[in-house]
This record gives structure tokens, sequence and C-alpha cells, in this order.
């Protein structure tokens, strides 16, 4: 019987692992136009086209683009809600999902999936560049490149070995959750000051399996609601309150996120603590996180942060602002009331070591 190269060509293809790429835009997607010279989006129907490697790849890649690429500065919880929405659409059809985003907003994207789509068992690598890939210089054809390997990657009994939400960028795989860009100038772009790696590139990539996440529950939970009654405040030496204070209304503003210095602490003026006090007792909660890079919140370790330990602050242990921010948008949203600030304090997709002194 002759061989059938068709029949074993689509067996071939029909094995492959399945990816979806999603571009939304930012500086990756930017090629320069040979009759102007000026940079501009770049069509990523015809990805092989600008990537020859790719087809190296035994690599099923389709790819879904928002309609007009955006810049990240653009992005909001819509576009959250709408990147939700494909994948969970998408989820039985696909083994892994890699995502092109904008480098300044790129962590507040990737955290927010983190907690919009719990139960994943599939990787969402969120990639970018510093520089467009149309640029001899780039740094985006590398992070593409590898962040498709990452998400196609597999066990040895087929299972994906990445099964959460990360960012990759510069030859390291961070948690979502857990990163935030750290340099505008930099191809070392992102950092995971309070996790560490989940996987490193360099002539292989190195798996550090016993860091990544594993979901306890049985399938993909999809939520795709979010809310944004949520304030964020970095104190400052000689903050002043009154002019703040017109700000800070329940329900207007349902939980109010604190940057307060070092290991969570905070000026201890009677205007300050009064407002805080006046604010959780109309029903608000308040979120206390570090402005340090690393490092955790300790509320009563020092006396400075003791008051806060007395009137319900919710410590936010090593939480960046970005998983802050969007954890919280996500309770107000999806959880009751009356558990939220448990929910809150609690480590839900690996965002946090574990909470302090609660």
């Amino acid at each position: 019987m002759p061989f059938d190269f068709l029949a074993w060509k689509n067996f071939l293809h029909s094995n492959m692992r399945r990816l979806l790429l999603i571009y939304t835009g930012g500086t990756i997607g930017m090629i320069t136009n040979a009759e102007t010279g000026a940079l501009e989006s770049f069509d990523f129907a015809h990805l092989y086209a600008h990537i020859p490697e790719l087809k190296r790849f035994e690599l099923d890649i389709q790819v879904k683009s928002f309609s007009k690429p955006m810049d990240s500065s653009e992005m909001s919880p819509i576009h959250w809600q709408q990147l939700a929405t494909w994948i969970s659409d998408a989820y039985e059809e696909f083994d892994g999902f890699v995502i092109l985003h904008g480098t300044d907003t790129m962590a507040y994207t990737a955290s927010a999936l983190s907690f919009m789509l719990q139960g994943l068992r599939k990787p969402i690598v969120f990639t970018g560049s510093q520089l467009p890939i149309g640029i001899i210089r780039t740094d985006g054809k590398e992070n593409l490149i590898t962040a498709l390997e990452i998400a196609a990657a597999s066990d040895a009994q087929g299972a994906p070995i990445l099964q959460e939400v990360a960012v990759y960028f510069e030859y390291a795989l961070f948690r979502a959750n857990r990163s935030a860009k750290v340099s505008a100038h930099q191809f070392e772009a992102f950092a995971s000051p309070n996790y560490p790696l989940l996987a490193k590139a360099g002539v292989q990539i190195e798996w550090y399996k016993e860091r990544l996440y594993r979901t306890h529950l049985p399938s993909l939970q999809p939520k795709l609601l979010l809310a944004n009654e949520v304030l964020i405040w970095r104190l400052f030496p000689g903050m002043p309150i009154s002019l703040y204070a017109s700000a800070l209304h329940f329900p207007d503003v349902k939980i109010l996120i604190l940057e307060t210095f070092g290991a969570g602490n905070a000026f201890s003026t009677v205007a300050f603590q009064q407002l805080i006090q006046e604010f959780i007792k109309a029903g608000g909660l308040v979120l206390n996180i570090t402005q340090c890079q690393s490092g955790a919140v300790r509320q009563g370790a020092y006396q400075t942060s003791t008051f806060f330990e007395q009137i319900g602050v919710i410590s936010g242990a090593d939480l960046t602002a970005e998983a802050a921010l969007t954890k919280c948008m996500f309770a107000l949203a999806n959880i009751e009331t009356s558990a939220q600030a448990h929910f809150l304090k609690s480590a839900i997709v690996g965002e946090l070591t574990g909470a302090v002194n609660q």
C-alpha cells in the first residue's frame, strides 16, 4: 500500500499543540513602513511572513487581534473583560494562549485575568517588547518566540507545564500577579520581587516546577465582572489630608488601598486616623500594601501601624499594587460584601505569600 503523505501530514497537524495568539497592541507589533520610514502596526494575520522562524515549530498558531491596536495606557477593565471572554470561549479549542500587550499596563491586565479565569489548567502567557519588532535590535522577536514555546510546553503525560497566567520578558517567566514593570529603558523591564522565577530561558528552558501554581478547582470558572469603586493613595510626608478627604466617600468608594511606608507604616496625625476610621465605620474596606518593591506589610510590628490593626485595616502582605487593585475590583463584583475582607487577605491564585498578623 503506497504511503499517503497527505494523510500523514493531516495526522501531524491534528496532533500539533494549538495556540491562540492575541494581539492587543503595543510596541511589539510595530514595523517600519518601507516607503515612509514611519512605525506602524503590522498585520498579525501574516505572522509567518514577518517571523519565518515560527515555521520551524510544530505548532498550529491562530491569531486574533483587537480591531484597532491599543497603546496599553488606554487599556481598561472593559478590555480585560474582552480578553477573558475570548479565552473562556476558546478554552476547549486551544492548548494555550499568548497575549501580546504593551508593557506599561501589562501587569495590571495579566493580574486581572488571573482572578477572572480561576481554575486554569492551561497557560496564558503575556509578552511584549521595549523595541518594535521591526527594529533590528528588537527584543520582541525573542520574547514572542519563547512565549509561544512556553505556552506549548507539556510534560511526559501531555499536560501543560504552565497552568496559570504568566508574564514572559527577557529570558524570565514570572507569575503574572507577582510581576511589575520596573524599567522604561532596559530590556529587563519586569521583575517579581516577592516571588521567584517560574522558568528561565537559556539554551534550554529551565523550569522551576516546584514554584508553579496548580488550581484546586475542577474546571475553568470564568467570572468576568469587575467593579471600579476603588481608590489608591500613595502616602507621602506632608500629605494634605483635607485635600484628599473630599474624594473618600462611601459608597462612591468601597475599597481604599493605602500604599504605606516600609512594613506598612503611616503617619499618626489625628486627621488622617479619623478619616480612615470613619470610612471603615461607614462600610468601606482599607487594604494596606507597601510602597517598597520587595518585602511585606507587617501591621503592628511598629507603633505607627498599630492603629491600623486596632480599627480593622486589612494587611495586603506582599501584594503588588497591580494585583491589589485588580483583586479589589474582582472582589467588589463577585464576592459577597460580608466575605470581601477575608477574600482580600487570602491567597486566591498565588498572588500573595500569606497574610501577616491576621
